[in-house]
């Protein structure tokens, strides 16, 4: 009797089980790609797989990853690689961080991108934005330890809007990359009014004191290497006053990463320009077109 009940068929064995599982999955992701199919996140093309640009867009993509200012990244053609050179502006007045990296210029597939993700709650943009800006982070970092700090919302625009689209970023490059992240080492201490049409003594009048370092901040930030993350870097103010708080809390040092940088037309293909003439009309025009 026992061996009897012993051959009885007790069904599939688990290795079966998990080859017809993954046979339905991938069922069902065709079926889905077939009703839903993955599309371009800037123009809407369809593509092979999520998070893809067509070639189009991708082939419109400016990355930054060429000579730079030291200071603040702005694209400097006559500069050497990984040189200490700085812009006329950095020279003149210097920003309160140690480097301001970007993944792209800001172009029209990259401002279609971030404000999807930001007005649009295409919250997936985060991890497509992140994944290009491994490569700025992992050169910012050298290898050694940071801390990723997502510029705040202030709390009356979080609750509006459901979500900080900066730490949705931040969240996924420490997915991808394992740099950690604190969302709540820097605060926005007050509501700022917009800085559109303001030029770039208003806007830092504006944003001045807008952060504040959170309660025991120092004791966590002190020796780091804090990142500020952000989606776009258009004039700076709003990075400058961030930083100006994030350097009060005895951080070794203060860098920024984002994933667009604006700016100007000849220097995102190669000519000089003096970036220090770029004025308030220039960066809201790109901003808002």
């Amino acid at each position: 009797m026992g061996a009897a009940m012993g051959d009885v068929d007790s069904g599939p064995s688990a290795g079966a089980a998990d080859a017809i599982l993954r046979g339905l999955q991938r069922t069902g992701r065709a079926l889905v790609d077939y009703a839903l199919p993955p599309r371009c996140p800037a123009c809407g093309t369809i593509v092979a797989g999520d998070r893809q640009f067509c070639l189009a867009c991708w082939q419109s993509l400016h990355f930054l990853d060429g000579p730079a200012c030291a200071r603040c990244s702005i694209p400097l053609p006559d500069a050497l690689p990984g040189g200490e050179m700085q812009c006329g502006a950095c020279l003149a007045d210097a920003p309160p961080f140690d480097g301001a990296p970007s993944a792209v210029a800001y172009g029209p597939a990259a401002r279609t991108v971030a404000l999807r993700l930001k007005y649009g709650r295409r919250v997936g943009h985060a991890r497509l934005m992140a994944g290009l800006m491994v490569r700025p982070l992992t050169s910012l970092v050298g290898g050694g330890e940071a801390l990723l700090v997502p510029v705040p919302l202030h709390r009356w625009r979080l609750w509006s809007r459901g979500f900080n689209q900066a730490a949705l970023v931040a969240d996924e490059l420490t997915r991808l990359t394992g740099v950690p992240h604190d969302h709540d080492l820097l605060l926005r201490a007050k509501a700022t009014a917009s800085l559109r049409g303001k030029g770039r003594r208003e806007r830092e009048k504006i944003v001045a004191g807008a952060f504040k370092l959170a309660e025991g901040a120092k004791a966590r930030a002190a020796g780091c290497h804090l990142v500020l993350i952000d989606d776009v870097h258009a004039s700076g103010a709003t990075l400058r006053a961030a930083a100006r708080a994030l350097k009060r809390s005895g951080a070794a040092r203060v860098s920024a990463l984002c994933w667009a940088r604006v700016v100007p037309d000849a220097l995102a293909s190669g000519n000089i320009f003096d970036f220090a003439s770029l004025d308030s009309d220039m960066v809201d025009e790109r901003m808002t077109r």
